[in-house]
């Protein structure tokens, strides 16, 4: 699978716009590719205002950050459970928007043709005081998330 053609996906969306998707299609999923560490720590996006939850699948397995060479076989699994389709609008998200873009590129490959790639990350840019979660990002835009 070629990861390096950043338009073989459905594009990039803001986070606002996701959680419109979210919110209006009840076939819309997203997929959350950040570590277990980030999901623990940092915090993830909350859904259960929408009657949904995230699905949780890292991209890059912790600590050795390598790609996970069963993420689309796993990913099309999980999803196929919660009733989804490859004509499913699936969002994929991560800190800052590009292990998230990889993935959506990943299951495009795969058939799945509504990827998206939840440009701004959960966490966003880094800020002058090279903070992330205050400029952009779901959290810094006040959507819902939770921390454990």
């Amino acid at each position: 699978m070629s990861l390096q053609n950043s338009h073989a996906f459905a594009g990039d969306v803001s986070v606002e716009d996701a959680y419109s998707m979210l919110e209006k299609d009840s076939q819309a999923f997203l997929v959350d590719v950040r570590t277990q560490p980030e999901w623990q720590y940092v915090g993830a996006p909350d859904l259960t205002s929408l009657g949904k939850s995230p699905v949780f699948l890292q991209w890059q397995v912790y600590p050795s950050m390598e790609v996970a060479g069963d993420f689309v076989e796993r990913l099309t699994s999980e999803l196929k459970k919660r009733g989804a389709d490859e004509s499913s609008p699936v969002l994929f998200l991560c800190r800052s928007g590009a292990r998230s873009r990889q993935a959506a590129i990943a299951m495009t490959g795969a058939g799945w043709s509504r990827c998206h790639n939840v440009a701004e990350g959960f966490e966003g840019v880094l800020d002058a005081e090279r903070h992330r979660g205050a400029r952009s990002g779901w959290q810094a835009r006040g959507l819902p998330w939770a921390q454990s």
